[in-house]
């Protein structure tokens, strides 16, 4: 019976599922209309993303031990409802700080997380022989949807000031109504492969020993894997290679049009849109290299992209195409670590209990969002204050390259965990 299950559409309906929740990554291109509509600043303007981000985090973890245990339907059901009512809350009360960081924020959050996690976790179980492919490309959408969502959102938002107020509830209307639609209808196609199940002539690894020569264990709960060094270890790795990719998504349409708006060939919500199409192929590119040269190599290269993006086209940006270019490589390198992170778990702490797993380890992304892009933002709006936003910049991405540089060292002081079973 499990034979003639096609596992392939449970990673379509990931794909459409993770298009919708990739909206988080449009939040740039609300920014500079938020500003104009009510008068904030930077720090304010990007408070509800990062609400978004830490409350994103905290629906992975419940919703991870709830998809353990009731399956994935009703689990993304649940985060599909909780989106689409965020955005439409937001609808009204886009002119409250607060107000937004509610429904946008904390509401809107916890729907992705609790959506987000489902479509990974089923996807693991059904393809057990090519776990970073297929993990890849399961949340390609997420960071694929700022390719539909930023330009949508920008036509939405339009250009006239005195619009603001009646285009910024449009947009989170019609979004929260999408959201309630294609997340819920996704999320009731998946299902979790029958005990016992392995894809027709594949042969699991043999059960990898220990110089003692005991069978090392394939399985941890959640309480056993943090009691590991590596889970640590990689919950760093996870949040330094967040930083880079979190703040530049952030800051993405600032930069454009404070730094590169004179040569500037298209829209910063266009820009936004390429960055997250290469953050999307990213996962799927990196994913499927890890399982041909194992997943460290393949973080340590990601590490050394986001290091020459930082260091060569995002500091001391001149032109609209540097600002792409940088962006587009950091883009693509973030991808990776969405990818590759639910595979390290899996692989080290075993695919039974991932969805509660990789919860945990992605409060690592979380914890960034909330902290990272509000500290950067911090440095960029004292710079603009100052008279040069361009010096707030390049001190950002500076110091990004050097966390990099400490994610290359975790990376190769680590080892799969040897406790045994």
């Amino acid at each position: 019976m499990a034979e003639k299950v096609n596992r392939w559409k449970f990673v379509y309906a990931a794909l459409v599922m993770q298009l919708c929740l990739g909206v988080l990554y449009s939040w740039s291109v609300f920014r500079p209309v938020l500003e104009k509509a009510t008068g904030w600043k930077g720090p304010q303007s990007i408070a509800p993303f990062r609400y978004s981000l830490v409350f994103f985090t905290v629906g992975m973890i419940f919703a991870g031990f709830w998809q353990d245990k009731k399956g994935p339907k009703l689990v993304g059901s649940v985060g599909g409802a909780l989106l689409g009512i965020g955005c439409l809350l937001a609808a009204f009360m886009w002119n409250s700080e607060w107000g937004l960081k509610f429904s946008y924020g904390i509401i809107g959050g916890l729907g992705v997380g609790f959506a987000y996690v489902t479509p990974i976790a089923t996807c693991v179980k059904w393809f057990p022989d090519k776990r970073g492919t297929i993990v890849g490309l399961a949340v390609l959408g997420f960071g694929a949807g700022s390719l539909i969502f930023a330009p949508l959102i920008e036509q939405l938002l339009g250009t006239d000031p005195t619009q603001y107020a009646a285009t910024l509830q449009k947009t989170f209307l019609i979004l929260g109504v999408a959201f309630l639609i294609f997340v819920i209808g996704a999320a009731q196609i998946f299902a979790v492969p029958p005990a016992g199940y392995k894809p027709e002539g594949w042969t699991p690894p043999a059960a990898a020993t220990t110089a003692t020569g005991a069978v090392q264990k394939a399985e941890f709960a959640p309480a056993e894997m943090v009691k590991t060094w590596q889970f640590y270890a990689l919950w760093a790795i996870y949040f330094l290679g967040t930083s880079v990719g979190i703040t530049a998504i952030g800051q993405a349409a600032p930069l454009v049009k404070e730094l590169a708006a004179k040569t500037a060939i298209m829209s910063a919500g266009a820009a936004l849109g390429i960055m997250s199409a290469f953050n999307g192929v990213g996962r799927l590119a990196w994913g499927a290299t890890s399982d041909k040269i194992g997943r460290k190599y393949t973080t340590i290269a990601m590490f050394a992209a986001y290091i020459l993006a930082c260091v060569f086209l995002l500091r001391n940006v001149t032109s609209f195409g540097q600002a792409l270019a940088g962006l587009c490589v950091v883009g693509f390198s973030y991808g990776g670590y969405l990818a590759m992170m639910p595979a390290f778990t899996a692989d080290y702490y075993g695919a039974k209990n991932i969805g509660a797993n990789y919860g945990i380890v992605f409060t690592a992304w979380g914890i960034c969002g909330f902290i990272v892009p509000g500290y950067f933002a911090k440095i960029v709006q004292a710079a603009k204050d100052a008279g040069d936003v361009a010096v707030g910049y390049n001190q950002t991405y500076l110091t990004l390259a050097g966390m990099c540089v400490l994610g290359i060292v975790l990376v190769v002081l680590l080892r799969k965990p040897t406790q045994t079973g």
